[in-house]
């Protein structure tokens, strides 16, 4: 005959118990290393890196020229990145649910052309040219809209087929022709009005560059405090999971794109006052531009997180660094290699942060 098992006691059940509060004890304080508060860090604040890597560039290239920490310098730089910014705002919304938009390039020189068109070959009053203008940029973003909601089409297959027919169109429209700077001034003023500058000391500052810090301003408050930009946040995370809480999805997503149309048609207004004048043929690199911002400016490129400051700060970096190794006598092609390098850098740092959920 087997002896039969032996009973445990209370003690054995203490001792037993005592173990696992032991274990559970060790896990907290593993899961209280630098390097985890470091990623809880970094995700409850998104913008800490951007604003970091931009303070510590612009010292960095203060002590390589004398000329960069300057006020007309600085004034440049925000002259320079002001449409740039505008557009990644438009950008950031699309990709904090999971999607992007290659067609914002040729939205943005479309609202230019039908705005300028209008005001100086139809006669239409300047502000009426503007809304109309917007107006159609919003139902150009609303058609992107519908093929990533409606039809279920992959965000990138679907802006990159209509980059192709937007360019088309403009193109068509504008029949290869610019608008001169001189009709505009002449005919519809008032379309330049966002490119005057005043003066804040010695600094030069433009009404445009003003128009985008108030618009990130805006953005950043109806993301964090409306039902809107919690349902935009909720659909980058996780579709499925908002569908079920009730979010109407389609809807939101349909609205996002109409809404980033919007933007870039106010980045229009800009951009005719930055430039001076009307071309069917300018800010081609403006998609890429506003993608890399975003993404230096720490917006996840898997949705549900990501800021609008962050991407304002990335858009400054990037002039920034173009203008300071401009200043240092580096070569075209270094400069090219810094931002891509500071992207590839960026979307590692957000895997990174993504793994910590894991």
């Amino acid at each position: 005959m087997t002896d039969p098992a032996p009973t445990k006691t209370i003690s054995d059940f203490e001792a037993t118990l005592g173990q696992a509060d032991r274990k559970v004890a060790s896990f907290e304080r593993d899961d209280k290393t630098p390097m985890h508060i470091l990623r809880n860090v970094l995700r409850s604040y998104p913008t800490t890196i951007p604003l970091l890597v931009l303070i510590l560039s612009m010292l960095v290239f203060g002590m390589l020229s004398d000329r960069f920490l300057t006020s007309p310098t600085i004034s440049l730089i925000l002259q320079q990145v002001t449409v740039t910014g505008i557009v990644a705002i438009a950008q950031t919304i699309i990709i904090l649910t999971g999607g992007i938009d290659l067609s914002v390039g040729a939205i943005l020189v479309l609202g230019t052309l039908v705005m300028g068109r209008l005001a100086v070959y139809s006669g239409v009053p300047a502000p009426l040219a503007i809304l109309i203008g917007m107006g159609v940029t919003t139902l150009m973003g609303l058609i992107n809209g519908l093929l990533v909601a409606r039809i279920k089409l992959p965000p990138f297959i679907a802006t990159l087929g209509t980059l192709s027919v937007f360019t088309a169109i403009k193109l068509w429209y504008s029949h290869s022709e610019s608008v001169r700077g001189s009709d505009i001034e002449a005919k519809a003023s008032f379309l330049l009005w966002l490119g005057n500058s005043f003066k804040m000391g010695n600094t030069s500052v433009m009404y445009g560059g003003i128009s985008l810090l108030l618009l990130a301003a805006v953005f950043w408050y109806i993301l964090q405090h409306t039902a809107w930009g919690r349902h935009v946040h909720a659909v980058g995370d996780d579709p499925d999971a908002a569908m079920l809480s009730g979010i109407r999805t389609e809807r939101t997503l349909a609205s996002v794109y109409a809404v980033a149309g919007l933007v870039c048609g106010f980045g229009a207004w800009v951009a005719i006052g930055r430039v001076g004048s009307v071309s069917p043929i300018s800010f081609d690199t403006v998609n890429l531009d506003s993608i890399t911002a975003v993404v230096i400016g720490g917006t996840s490129l898997f949705g549900g997180r990501g800021s609008i400051v962050g991407s304002v700060l990335g858009a400054m970096i990037v002039g920034v660094f173009n203008l300071g190794l401009s200043l240092a006598g580096v070569d075209d092609y270094w400069q090219m290699f810094a931002v891509g390098s500071l992207v590839i850098i960026a979307v590692a740092l957000d895997q990174w942060l993504r793994r910590a959920t894991k």
